[in-house]
């Protein structure tokens, strides 16, 4: 974001919701910084200091505030970095890769030197890529030391410390206090145990969540996703150090303080970064649902708020898709269940629906034509599902945001029996790209009145960069006329 700092000023003394985690106002005199929309009286004009990030200001010397919590603030689409360099340098430290590799790996792993990546990625940013994944781990902590009773020890390892004495030092020197002295300067009670505790993720209203669970529940894989009693359930594994952590989570959501509330199974703790950065892009909590809104115009009048969703995992989401060409939603989503079970892991939960973690790339990869079509699932089908398999177990293919849109889905029309309209879907889904938009969807093609996919293309160029919310908009308009 461009900070104009009259405007940001004005942002903070209305308290304008629609610019938290947009950017962050540091005091002078305090050196404290806070969200847009902290409720202590506004300081001096002259007095304000401000950054597009925490970590800049946390570098620049400002710790956070206790009373607005800048570790709970929306974050910011990768979409929006200029640089492509930066949004991968950026997606990779979302993952916690900087908790078992170095920068100079990470580099490596993008065929680039770590000068011209911290380079890059400071023009970006305003810090290193360091310092950003120090502060990062950092709020983390904090939320965990504020509103849980887990010793300091867990907490540290969770947020990805590999010492105590680290995590310790780093604290002190960005925020000049002990962990301890935080913990012993909260005025209410936190959980007594992690079972009792949920993470709290914050998005700027408005924010959809009835039409968001409708369609993640329509579309969950039974045995491996649900919905019920308001909330989304799945289950989910991370690979740590050569070492698979499986557990579940379950995501509900505070409309009122307009957060998602994230409780983890205990089993995930360790890996709580990771999970909590997939949750975001699955619920689409970094969108700018004001931009959207008026960029969509009358499209989107009916349906403020409405996000796209994205995936927890994009392995399974690209399967998902290729088993839904041609046939109905819920005849896909029985398929991929048949699938995990088949293919996937069993897991005991105290969810009695959820038993299964969805298969990996590497385990569909050597699997047989035979063994899949046995499902159900036609011949030509299975080769590519084993098709696209063996590309990402390769690393050949990445189904990750944050990468070069363009050229990933040059590579998923490469593989036989995936064409234009499973490549923008899962461009929308599993790669989180706003502006992708699958013009040749019947659906779309029956909500705009229009067969032709080029006059399709000329109707949707109004609603650039936004068109994947333009079609979950016509997806949503057709189902609920039917």
């Amino acid at each position: 974001m461009n900070l104009n700092p009259d405007q940001c000023y004005q942002a903070v003394q209305t308290r304008d919701i629609r610019f938290d985690g947009r950017f962050f106002v540091a005091v002078k005199t305090t050196r404290i910084y806070c969200r847009p929309i902290c409720r202590v009286k506004p300081p001096l004009r002259k007095n304000c200091q401000f950054f597009s990030h925490a970590a800049a200001a946390e570098v620049a010397g400002f710790r956070p505030c206790k009373r607005c919590r800048p570790e709970l603030a929306p974050g910011s689409s990768l979409m929006e970095a200029s640089s492509q360099l930066a949004r991968d340098t950026a997606y990779h430290i979302g993952q916690d890769f900087l908790a078992e590799h170095s920068l100079a790996e990470l580099a490596d792993k993008m065929n680039i030197t770590d000068r011209q990546m911290r380079r890059v990625f400071h023009e970006e940013f305003g810090v290193s890529p360091v310092e950003f994944w120090q502060t990062q781990r950092l709020l983390l902590a904090k939320q965990l030391l504020t509103d849980s009773s887990m010793p300091v020890t867990s907490i540290a390892l969770a947020s990805g410390f590999k010492s105590l004495r680290r995590f310790n030092a780093l604290w002190k020197e960005r925020y000049r206090m002990s962990p301890t002295e935080l913990r012993k300067s909260q005025k209410k009670k936190a959980s007594e145990t992690f079972s009792e505790f949920s993470f709290r993720l914050s998005y700027r209203p408005p924010f959809d969540w009835e039409r968001l669970l409708r369609f993640l529940s329509v579309r969950a894989i039974p045995a491996v996703e649900v919905v019920q009693d308001g909330s989304y359930f799945r289950t989910v594994q991370v690979e740590r150090s050569n070492r698979k952590i499986a557990g579940y989570i379950q995501v509900g959501n505070e409309a009122d303080k307009h957060m998602l509330l994230v409780r983890l199974s205990d089993e995930v703790l360790p890996v709580c970064a990771v999970v909590l950065e997939r949750v975001k892009r699955l619920f689409d909590l970094c969108a700018d649902p004001a931009a959207i809104d008026k960029a969509l115009g009358p499209l989107a009048v009916k349906r403020p708020g409405l996000r796209l969703p994205g995936s927890f995992d994009g392995f399974e989401m690209a399967v998902r898709a290729i088993l839904g060409q041609q046939i109905s939603v819920a005849g896909a989503t029985t398929l991929a269940s048949r699938m995990a079970v088949r293919f996937g892991s069993r897991l005991r939960t105290p969810v009695p629906s959820l038993t299964y973690l969805f298969p990996s790339a590497q385990r569909i990869a050597t699997a047989q034509i035979d063994e899949i079509a046995k499902l159900g699932i036609i011949r030509q089908r299975a080769k590519t599902l084993i098709a696209l398999a063996q590309a990402v177990a390769s690393g050949e293919l990445l189904l990750e945001p944050g990468r070069r849109v363009e050229r990933t889905m040059a590579q998923l029309r490469k593989i036989p029996g995936i064409g234009e309209w499973t490549a923008q879907y899962l461009a929308m889904r599993a790669l989180s790209w706003p502006d992708a938009f699958p013009h040749t969807d019947l659906g779309i093609r029956k909500a705009l009145g229009e067969n032709k996919p080029n006059k399709i293309l000329m109707i949707a160029e109004k609603w650039k960069p936004w068109r994947a919310y333009a079609a979950l908009h016509l997806w949503t308009k057709l189902s609920e006329k039917s």
